[in-house]
């Protein structure tokens, strides 16, 4: 290449000063030590190291999104990095050398522009993102005594912090998600509520509700081992009969309030298998099946997942 702009360089000399054509041609190699140097330190200069390249996806997130930041990699193998603030999220291979990193966003995520840093062997590269604001509903919720006293307990807290942890290298989703019950949706997520008339500063509803008779059957929603069967009678009093799916790569289901169970804790289940019963366990009003969809911790809206799929 240094060869190639010297070739260049002389012959642009020779353009300008053509009378000196011949005193050029006899005298110019004696300069090739300093201009070769200067070239080369053109070239760093002027040509930009090599980056990533990255694709981003949705296009136009709002908060409760799930960025997909698929990184185009090298024949090293050694996977990139993405990181928002603080956090570093792992890029895990697709194919190829193309890798997928999940940056999880909520209704606590601040709308604006969020920067992703990617940096590995190939570079560094810093895409700027901008997430929407997004208009989430009130609900109003009476609760009785009994029920509005309960309050949840390290048992139940403990396992359901060990499973949103997870980060399966295997990826068992594949394509969209499916809906994990034939009930109505009686809540969606990222509401804000009352309860009993007192606002609940700070709190989302983190998942998505379907309303049935007590019984009913609930399904798995993509493929993925089962990871957490909680009973109310070993300690799940807030969340009621539950089951944790881990579907892979920090993407973790939890359905909660069951009233029973079709699967038991390490088996694994495929996309649309009986996995429960729908009941009124724990802090509920009355049968439903909570859903909640987490990727890498946080709560994400599952609607995505289930219409569009999510790489």
């Amino acid at each position: 290449m240094v060869f190639s702009l010297f070739s260049r360089f002389v012959s642009l000399l020779q353009a300008i000063y053509w009378p000196y054509q011949k005193f050029l041609s006899k005298r110019i190699w004696l300069l090739l030590p300093a201009i070769a140097g200067a070239i080369v330190l053109w070239s760093a200069l002027a040509i930009p190291a090599h980056a990533y390249d990255v694709q981003v996806s949705p296009a136009s997130p709002t908060q409760g999104d799930t960025l997909s930041v698929v990184v185009q990699g090298t024949e090293n193998g050694e996977a990139p990095t993405v990181t928002v603030g603080d956090t570093t999220y792992t890029a895990f291979l697709l194919s190829g050398t193309r890798y997928r990193a999940f940056v999880p966003t909520s209704p606590n995520t601040s709308p604006g522009r969020m920067t992703l840093k990617i940096s590995g062997p190939e570079g560094k590269n810093n895409i700027a993102v901008n997430i929407s604001d997004r208009r989430f509903n009130t609900q109003y919720i009476t609760l009785s005594s009994s029920r509005a006293g309960l309050e949840g307990t390290d048992e139940e807290f403990d396992r359901l912090d060990a499973l949103r942890a997870l980060r399966t290298p295997e990826r068992y989703w594949r394509g969209p998600m499916s809906k994990p019950s034939n009930g109505y949706v009686s809540s969606i997520y990222g509401n804000q509520r009352y309860y009993n008339g007192v606002f609940a500063e700070g709190y989302y509803h983190r998942g998505v509700d379907y309303a049935a008779g007590n019984g009913s059957p609930i399904y798995a929603p993509a493929a993925g081992r089962i990871a957490l069967v909680g009973r109310e009678s070993e300690g799940f009093v807030l969340n009621g009969n539950t089951i944790g799916i881990d579907h892979g790569q920090g993407v973790t289901s939890v359905m909660i309030h069951l009233s029973g169970f079709a699967v038991n804790e390490g088996d694994f289940v495929q996309q649309g298998q009986l996995i429960g019963y729908m009941g009124a366990t724990g802090f509920a009003t009355g049968p439903n099946l909570h859903w909640g969809l987490f990727v890498n911790g946080v709560s994400v809206d599952p609607v995505p997942w289930r219409y569009d799929g999510v790489e």
